[in-house]
Formats: C-alpha cells, structure tokens, sequence
C-alpha cells in the first residue's frame, strides 16, 4: 500500500531525490568528528585560542536567508548555536551549488548538518560559528512542530500530551523543558546509587521472569516458556530474591528494577515502572527511616541546591526531621475516628459512614487500607512516615515488638501519595508460612492482589535470615515531585498508551462517491479540499477558483470546471 504524503512531505522527498542527482549521500556513513558542544562554546567564549577550530553537528531549527549570507540556528544535545554561512566560504571555487542549491534549496528545518568553522561575535552580540564547511549528515522527511516565541511567550507549543507521549523524540527536539526533566531524573537516581554504594552495599540484578510472582499485592502480567513448558509471571517486586541474597550472606543489596504489575493506569500509575529495593542485614526499620531521609535530602541537594522544591502550587521540604505519625494516628487526626481495637464487620460500618467504597472481598487489613487511602493520604503534602500498620496488610514484615496486632512497617507519603514502603522483615519462616497461608484464604475470597505461597523462598527463610531492614522506593513517584512534573508519563520516555487509532485519509474514489466525476476526483485533495466534508462545507466560488488554478498550475488535460457543475456534484 503506497504511503499517502504531505505536500511538505513530498517536498522533502523531492529535495531528496535532487540531492542524490547532484551526488550528495542525504544519510553518509563516515564519522564526522565533534570537538565541542553548543553548551561549551557559550559557556567559555571569548576565550578565543579555543575556539579557533570547531567542529560541531546539530538539527537546523530556524534559518535567515539573505542572500549571499544567511544564518542557521543548529541544536545539539546540549543546546542551541547560531551559524554564519557566507557563499564565498563554503564555495571558494567557481562552483556555488552547496550554498545556492543545496543549502538555500534543498535544505529543511528539521535537518541534521555538520559544521566546521570559528566562533565570533556578530555586530548584535551574539556568539556564532562562522562556518568554513558544511556536511549534510541526515535528511529530514517529515517536517517538524516549529515552536514559535517572542518576547519569552511561546505560540504554537507541541503541548498535546497524547502527541508528545506517543511522538517523544519530536517532543525531546521541540521542547527543551521536556529533556531537562529527564536530565533530573538520571541526576536523581545517580545521587541514589552513590549514596548506597559509599555505604558499601552492593547492586545485584535479580529475575524479572519468575516462576511465582510475590514481594507484594498486585495482578502480574503473565507469560510462556515454550522451552520450558512452564507459565512465567512479570515481576511485580524483587524482595523474595533479594533477601534470599542476605540469607547467602551479603550485609546489604540493592536493585533498581524495572517491575510490572497489571493494573490500572492513571497520572499516578503506569504498567511498567522502576523501583530501588534496599535490603540490610542486622537493621530495623526505625534506622530505615532515617537511612530515607538522609538518601532523599541528599537527593534534593544535589538536583536543586536545596531541601525546598516548588511542585505544582505548593512547596515542599525534604529537610531532616519528617514528621511522623503511626497509622491509627493518622486516621484519627484526619478522621476524628479511633479504629485501633474495631473488629471486621465494625471496619466495614465504619468504613460506610466515611463515605469510603468497600466490599466483601476486603478483609481487615484492606479495610484499614481503604480508609487510609481515602480520608488521609491526600491530606499528607510534606514528606510523612506512617509506621505500625495491622498486620494483616503486611504479610512480609516483623510482628511489631510491643504492639500487639501491628507490624514494624513504615511508608513515606508524600504530595498526597506513597513514595517507599519499608519494613523490619520477617525473618520467622513458620510465621511467614502462616501469613502466606491467610494470603491463600484472602484469594479464595476473592481477593486478586493477595500473595501466593513461595515454598522455595520459605526454604531458604529455614536456613535462617538475619534480623533485616527492607525498603522499596518508587522511582518515577520520586521523580514527578523532584521535576514538579504533574503526571508520571511526564517523568518516562515512552509511557504505555492505547494502540494508536490509523488515519483513514481520503482517496479519489471517495470524491467520486458523492457526485464527483472521475475526472476531477484524483485532483481535490491536491487542489486543497482534505476530505468529502470539506468539500461540501466550502463555497461553490471557491472550489471553482482553487480547481481551476490547480489545472492551470499542473497543465491538466481537463476542461475548466463551471459553477453549475459543481453544484451538480454537491447534490
């Protein structure tokens, strides 16, 4: 099926095809060296000894052509530079074809050029490269969402969030925002992994196929091994490998793990998402907690200069000491409500009164959960721990060691939303067994984000697991509030989306279908009409004019159309 084109499209393919006639490779295959980056040449000029001899490559973004001279914006990966091209430089024989045909002519905003040259400043002050060379590295087809400013405001932005998501790499050219945000983000987990690996602990890389999903409550993705015969499972979490890691005898492992859980999606959630688990041997989570505040200031510091960060309309600090409330205190603050001692069925009325969907698959644990996550969460703007969680929710962690029906588990809320989970980890293999076992009874209920039951992992609990801390960080959370960037899919090169809906473009036969005649069908699109709609929608008078100035333009073999045939077409 052949590709429908733009008529800018099949402009550039047009140029293409003369660049080749003159013996010009659009795509060439031999390196062009670079020696410095936009970013350096502004930074350091007027040092002008250094940059005597540039050679550098980027995207042409804007270009002013006047006539034996002209100016090109070029972008790199670090910025934006402007170039002088002068004819008699870059043609110093007789033959001027690069600059008048190939650069004024077949050249595009959106192509990829090599220049070599020298920086100076021009009369308005501004630092360029007056280019001795020019190389065309790529040839652009398809033309680019030019952003326009003046006066710092910026027209025609590419803003729409479905285009930018599905298109990233045109949203990395166009918006220079967009590729700082991810900058951050590398900054971000970089400060993490330096600051465990000062600590000594080391990074692993553990399964992501398992042959039995757990760590966590969520649906996994699932597969096939055709080798193996065998149904695999999407990791959702890597904690039951990596405290199998600490029973073998490390002190401290670390993961950053891109895991999988196949629920639901939304600016806060996506399918595929990376996460650091952190485990350490002869720890608690009392020193996870403060292991997290420092790690995370530190974070803060290092991207900002500072503890304070501006997200949204709110600033948030992630200076040392956080608050802390246990969970029960927290929904007591927010809820008036003391649920500490309630039993099921009292969680459920309860749970009526607030207003808080619930049903009959929950049990205690969810429950409490529910209610947590509805009336106290989104009152938790600066950074929170909520320790002691029922026991129930936390089949992973550490009966508390003087509260009688909690766990030694703690999260970190955030902007209204969970940013790490942690826990003193149960290292009890014939308790684990027994919660793994209510797990069980949770699904049979129902429940399709309750644990299964890891023998193997039970096994090498038996061989005995020292007293651990475990912490598990949400990466891309961490990210949105570390770029104040509103939705997680701002903080992911390629987010998940819906399959891409094809456009059906219009062909001749659909003009000829509603009275068009064959004749004139191939040459409304061309002509300026899109679409049957458009064409019925647009003035007699003006359909008459364009066509007629098409064939005229094109020396079509066709008599000139008259208003009363169009208006017999219309009918």
């Amino acid at each position: 099926m052949a590709q429908q084109l733009s008529e800018q499209e099949q402009i550039r393919r047009n140029s293409l095809n003369e660049l080749i006639k003159l013996g010009i490779n659009p795509y060439p295959a031999d390196e062009f060296e670079v020696n410095v980056t936009a970013e350096e040449i502004h930074d350091n000029y007027p040092d002008k000894k250094q940059f005597e001899n540039v050679s550098i490559a980027g995207r042409i973004m804007s270009r002013r052509i006047m006539g034996a001279a002209s100016f090109v914006e070029i972008q790199d990966a670090s910025g934006r530079i402007q170039c002088y091209l002068k004819r008699g430089n870059l043609c110093p024989g007789e033959d001027k074809t690069l600059y008048n045909k190939v650069f004024k002519q077949l050249l595009d905003i959106g192509d990829i050029i090599g220049v070599k040259g020298h920086v100076f400043t021009t009369q308005m002050g501004e630092v360029t490269i007056h280019a001795d060379e020019m190389k065309l590295l790529a040839k652009s087809l398809k033309p680019l969402p030019i952003v326009k400013e003046k006066d710092d405001v910026v027209f025609d932005a590419f803003a729409d969030p479905e285009m930018r998501y599905r298109q990233r790499y045109v949203d990395l050219i166009v918006n220079p925002h967009v590729k700082k945000t991810f900058l951050q983000r590398t900054k971000m987990v970089n400060s993490i992994r330096n600051y465990l690996n000062e600590k000594g602990y080391l990074e692993v890389e553990t399964p992501i196929l398992q042959p039995l999903y757990g760590g966590a409550a969520a649906r996994p993705f699932k597969t096939h091994h055709n080798t193996l015969d065998m149904t695999l499972y999407l990791r959702i979490a890597n904690e039951l490998y990596l405290k199998r890691l600490i029973v073998g005898g490390y002190d401290g492992v670390f993961e950053f793990s891109k895991d999988f859980r196949n629920e639901g999606m939304s600016r806060f959630h996506n399918p595929e998402f990376t996460q650091i688990e952190l485990y350490v041997a002869y720890k608690d989570y009392e020193w996870m907690m403060n292991l997290v505040e420092e790690m995370v200031e530190k974070a803060a510091m290092d991207l900002h200069g500072k503890t304070k960060i501006q997200v949204g309309d709110k600033e948030i600090d992630f200076q040392r000491p956080w608050k802390r409330y246990t969970m029960f205190e927290a929904i007591e603050e927010y809820t008036g409500i003391d649920i500490s001692n309630m039993n099921e069925e009292e969680l459920v009325k309860t749970a009526g009164e607030l207003h808080v969907k619930v049903d009959e698959t929950m049990g205690k644990g969810k429950l409490i959960d529910e209610i947590f996550g509805e009336k106290c969460e989104p009152n938790l703007i600066q950074p929170t721990f909520i320790t002691d969680y029922p026991v129930e929710m936390s089949p992973l962690a550490k009966k508390h060691r003087t509260k009688e029906g909690l766990v030694e588990r703690f999260e970190a809320i955030c902007n209204g939303k969970e940013l790490c989970n942690a826990f003193s980890e149960l290292n009890d293999p014939i308790d684990q067994r027994n919660r793994f076992e209510d797990q069980l009874e949770l699904g049979k209920r129902g429940d399709d984000e309750s644990m299964l039951l890891d023998e193997d992992f039970l096994r090498s609990l038996e061989y005995g697991m020292p007293p651990t801390a475990g912490l598990g960080i949400g990466i891309d959370r961490l990210a949105m509030i570390m770029t104040n960037s509103a939705s997680i899919q701002d903080v992911l090169f390629f987010p998940h989306m819906r399959p891409e809906k094809k456009q059906v473009l219009p062909t001749a036969k659909d003009f000829i279908n509603i009275g068009v005649p064959e004749s004139w069908a191939e040459y409304i699109i061309p002509a300026g009409f899109a679409s049957p709609d458009e064409l019925k929608s647009a003035k007699v008078s003006q359909i008459q004019q364009a066509l007629n100035k098409y064939r005229k333009m094109n020396k079509l073999d066709i008599a000139a159309v008259q208003t009363d045939e169009i208006e017999e077409w219309l009918q």
